[in-house]
């Protein structure tokens, strides 16, 4: 019979991986399971293998204070276990605990202090093979729960290929993974996706954990590490290394931005990743149901990776805070309600995608703010209160960082060299705001005309008024001067006013 059991161990070995020594430790379990239940058994056994392949019961006697104090201590480790339990479940146990069936251990006592007898009986009998036959079989099942366990405990983070066993309850739903059924549930379900019993999903294992009927694995179907994988097996340029994906950021069953970067000349990342005529990402986009993904090429520039990962949207200019890791985004008119998205997700799955706060402005607001934070304070548009650089870029507009203590001007390096060209010169430096004076020209044509209209209206007085009038008599109104007779000097002025009028047109 032994040597039976023995090949058969051996024939498991090899179908189910477990190992021998496991089986042959569950084989000496089951048959001092089965010594127990015989008529007349010893109080303390122990079942070993011998050297000729047969098992073999020893009855272990030991001295009764030893006896005693090893009981007392079996006795200990059982309670704290039946506690250990209630703590972890929340029930209470009502396991009676007998010394007969305690674990005694006595492996740390001396040899000389045990005295072995060989107790094994002539044949089990029909029972004892049965009890033997189930406690094989419980052994053999806990062993392959704890080769799962450990298979798939390192497998979390990968993605698997399953097939729905159960999706009548929606909260969760079954996924057979070959080995064993794992659990989606609800949480991580996607929105809007309908799983029918007997379709193949890919999913990512998120979490295993151990129980009684063997590892749970659960998945999950939001993780962005789906699109990794989809894009890897879809994009040989990104199994090969050639294309890397930098970062993705997600809103699972409406839209997904991936970054990607190419690590070889001449491989657009972009278009490995679209494939011809976009096959490849239509793949992936039939995988996720309909998910729009949006790829972006990585730039190690914020600013250009910040405009690019607003995409479809067109943007005109980007200013960065790195202090606050802030981005303050300028976009069309016409682009504002696209860049910010349905819902301002184009907005926030680029702030995941960059890792910078995003804050998207039509040119109008931008323009607008600008001109209220440009100058204030004095009136003469000279001292500015402002706290904003006082460059102006190649755009001409003004930049809109702060200004660094002690200068009008931000960090920036080319506009630190606008800060030492001004400290040497005394003045304003070259692109930095200045106050604009009214120009000389503009005071002469303003003036001119005013003159000239007030030249024109004496001269017009002067016509209009009687000479035959005595220049005693009182004027009516006061305002206007009575003229002085023909004859004589007042004659000048009215010709000066005639050569006024007469060149007032050319100015």
């Amino acid at each position: 019979m032994s040597r039976e059991i023995i090949e058969a161990v051996q024939t498991i070995e090899r179908e189910k991986g477990i190992d021998e020594g496991t089986l042959v430790q569950a084989l000496e379990d089951a048959l001092l399971a089965a010594y127990k239940k015989t008529p007349g058994a010893a109080r303390h056994a122990v079942v070993e293998l011998d050297d000729e392949g047969e098992f073999r019961v020893f009855s272990i006697e030991l001295p009764a204070e030893l006896e005693e104090r090893l009981i007392d201590e079996a006795r200990e480790r059982t309670i704290d276990e039946l506690e250990r339990i209630e703590e972890e479940s929340g029930e209470r146990q009502h396991t009676l605990v007998s010394d007969d069936d305690l674990d005694i251990d006595w492996e740390q006592v001396p040899e000389e202090l045990i005295k072995r007898e060989d107790v094994t009986p002539e044949d089990f009998g029909r029972i004892a093979a049965q009890t033997a036959k189930q406690v094989i079989l419980q052994r053999i099942r806990e062993a392959e729960r704890a080769m799962m366990y450990d298979e798939y405990i390192d497998r979390v983070g990968e993605v698997v290929t399953g097939i729905v066993q159960q999706a009548g309850d929606r909260n969760n739903v079954l996924v057979d993974l070959g080995k064993v059924e794992s659990l989606l549930p609800r949480s991580e379900q996607v929105d809007g996706e309908r799983y029918e019993q007997g379709s193949r999903i890919k999913a990512v294992i998120t979490e295993v954990r151990s129980g009684t009927k063997g590892p749970q694995v659960i998945l999950s179907r939001r993780d962005p590490e789906l699109i990794k994988t989809l894009f890897e097996l879809e994009v040989p340029e990104i199994a090969d290394g050639l294309v890397e994906i930098r970062g993705v950021a997600r809103e699972p069953g409406y839209r997904s931005k991936i970054a990607v970067e190419s690590h070889a000349q001449g491989v657009d990342p972009v278009g490995a990743c679209v494939g011809p005529r976009g096959s490849r990402v239509r793949m992936v986009v039939s995988e996720l149901r309909g998910e729009k993904i949006d790829i972006i090429p990585w730039n190690p520039e914020p600013a250009r990776f910040v405009a690019k990962a607003l995409s479809p949207a067109r943007v005109r200019e980007v200013y960065l805070d790195d202090d606050a890791k802030e981005a303050t985004v300028v976009v069309p008119d016409d682009q504002l309600a696209l860049a910010i998205g349905k819902e301002g997700m184009n907005a926030r799955l680029a702030a995941r995608l960059t890792g910078w706060k995003v804050d998207i402005q039509s040119e109008r607001e931008f323009a607008t703010a600008e001109a209220e934070a440009a100058f204030g304070g004095s009136g003469d548009g000279v001292d500015e209160f402002s706290g904003r650089c006082a460059a102006i870029l190649a755009n001409g507009k003004r930049c809109p960082n702060a200004v660094l203590p002690g200068t009008r001007f931000c960090g920036v390096p080319a506009h630190q060299e606008l800060a030492k060209v001004e400290a040497a010169t005394g003045g304003f430096a070259d692109g930095s705001i200045q106050p604009v004076p009214p120009s000389a020209e503009g005071e002469e044509d303003e003036a001119d005309p005013e003159a000239d209209g007030e030249t024109g209206a004496e001269e017009q007085v002067a016509e209009a008024s009687p000479p035959e009038e005595p220049a005693t008599e009182p004027s009516p109104e006061p305002e206007v001067n009575e003229p002085e007779p023909e004859t004589g000097p007042p004659v000048e002025p009215v010709a000066e006013a005639e050569v006024e009028e007469e060149t007032q047109p050319a100015a």
